[in-house]
């Protein structure tokens, strides 16, 4: 008995380890230093902030075990544009409400507006994706409705201080092509030791 409850613990211990290490933390200090570390930091230690290249995605550790099946199955992405106004604001605030793991993509060039239809699969801003299922344009009731049938909480279960998605252009930026070498200049020959020119 006593052997079965020291692997049980053993295993626990090392579920825990492994999950504070997948994650870094920005930790601010009482005096306003700011470091980081992959370490879960105490209540002593100031405030703490999760730092997660993957924020709002299924593979965040910081976010809750249910809460990550949830968003592994139907994950959750606002498309919002620059003039889209009052409703992006009102989107965002429902999803920070719930505690909704999200990512934004947003249209703001010429090009993006241009794409939003073949990418978004409509005209309207801000629109959701919940895994495959598009919601067009912000409609509090439809939104919650969906979601709630995704299986995402009504309430909030995210970490204290989880960071909101910064929005990623609609269309990746592309990265410039290098330009092509300078053709290579022949060396100049030495012509002293053969003033007629005469090649062999």
């Amino acid at each position: 008995m006593k052997i079965a409850f020291f692997a049980c613990a053993v295993t626990a211990l090392l579920m825990a380890t492994s999950a504070a290490a997948q994650s870094l933390f920005k930790i601010v200090g009482p005096d306003g230093r700011v470091t980081y570390t992959d370490r879960a930091p105490s209540a002593s230690d100031g405030r703490a902030v999760p730092v997660n290249r993957e924020t709002g995605s299924a593979n965040d550790p910081a976010l809750p075990f249910a809460l990550r099946q949830v968003a592994a199955r139907f994950p959750v992405t606002l498309f919002t544009s620059s003039d889209c106004g009052e409703g992006c604001s009102m989107a965002r605030s429902l999803l920070a409400r719930r505690g909704i793991p999200y990512r934004e993509r947003t249209a703001s060039s010429a090009e993006e507006r241009d794409a939003w239809v073949s990418i978004v699969g409509g005209t309207e801003s801000p629109t959701l994706h919940v895994g495959a299922q598009a919601l067009r344009g912000f409609t509090p009731s439809t939104w919650e409705e969906t979601l709630d049938l995704a299986g995402y909480p009504k309430t909030s279960a995210l970490p204290a201080n989880y960071p909101p998605p910064a929005a990623t252009p609609l269309i990746p930026p592309r990265v410039a092509a290098s330009p092509p070498p300078a053709p290579r200049t022949p060396p100049a020959q030495d012509t002293s030791a053969n003033p007629g020119g005469i090649r062999f």
